[in-house]
């Protein structure tokens, strides 16, 4: 019998109370699928830690759900940083998604560390294990981050963050497979045996996504555009497409042994239920009660 996908779920905290009762609803339709986690995440230089704060501790103090709080040490400094740390762990978060963090700048714009506060993302994880049992996630690129000079440098950047105590690791979006693919090879040759978990986005909007795919340096195939096509004004008919073209993605890394999956959501459930259906994880009967 073919193993059953796992998969979580990412999200990012309310900015008004309108967004916020819309973020519960899709974490309440989701809630059924029982993801691995939740996460939520932080804004650049913490400008969502508050909000970020809030939803992780609801998460763990309303839901049987597991949150992972996403924390950056964008232009912060040690002591601030490691006080979110011990305020997640009173909120009884365990899981932390630890993350550089983009520049306050911008995308694009050199990335300058704050004087007392950690350099590197490795130094953020060796004090958050400093401060408790944590479950601790990192990012990956399979098309090489934005600002590294080679992929090969990436990979020796990932293989600190796991000697510093990284558990897994989350690849930004892509849409080719062979890319996450050829990667996974590269970080196995290179010694990496943690979880290497690709990350999907459901093309809610493509001009949006591909607004970001081009700032984090995300490929997309031509065949992806002309799918999408026209469609603009069609939501109906691109939440279809968006729902097959993820399928299809994950369905063929499955095909490859690949049984985890992290759904970038965009706060919206919709296109997840509907992926996660097509790729066989159905709602849990008791949890849907």
């Amino acid at each position: 019998m073919k193993k059953r996908p796992s998969v979580s779920v990412e999200f990012f905290p309310p900015k008004s109370e309108e967004a916020e009762a819309s973020l519960w609803r899709a974490i309440n339709a989701l809630a059924p699928l029982k993801p691995d986690f939740v996460s939520v995440t932080y804004g650049a230089g913490g400008s969502t830690r508050e909000r970020t704060h809030a939803t992780v501790a609801r998460l763990a103090q309303e839901t049987d759900l597991t949150p992972a709080a996403h924390l950056t040490c964008v232009d912060a400094t040690r002591d601030s940083v490691i006080q979110v740390v011990r305020g997640f762990r009173a909120a009884g978060v365990k899981h932390i998604v630890a993350l550089r963090g983009d520049p306050a700048t911008g995308l694009g714009t050199a990335y300058a560390p704050h004087p007392d506060g950690f350099q590197t993302t490795a130094e953020l994880i060796r004090a958050i294990r400093d401060e408790g049992d944590f479950e601790i996630s990192v990012s990956a690129y399979p098309e090489k981050h934005p600002e590294s000079p080679s992929l090969d440098h990436d990979i020796d950047v990932l293989k600190a963050k796991i000697d510093a105590g990284a558990t897994r690791a989350i690849t930004q979006f892509f849409f080719d497979n062979d890319l996450y693919l050829r990667f996974v090879d590269r970080v196995r040759k290179a010694g990496i045996d943690i979880p290497i978990v690709p990350g999907i986005v459901p093309v809610q909007n493509y001009k949006q996504t591909a607004k970001f795919a081009e700032r984090c340096g995300a490929t997309l195939p031509a065949e992806l555009a002309d799918r999408f096509d026209g469609l603009d004004d069609d939501p109906a008919t691109r939440a279809l497409v968006a729902a097959a073209v993820a399928a299809e993605q994950v369905n063929a890394l499955a095909e490859q042994g690949v049984d985890l999956f992290h759904f970038y959501t965009m706060n919206k459930s919709d296109l997840v239920l509907a992926i996660c259906r097509m790729i066989g994880v159905k709602p849990d009967a008791k949890a849907a009660a």
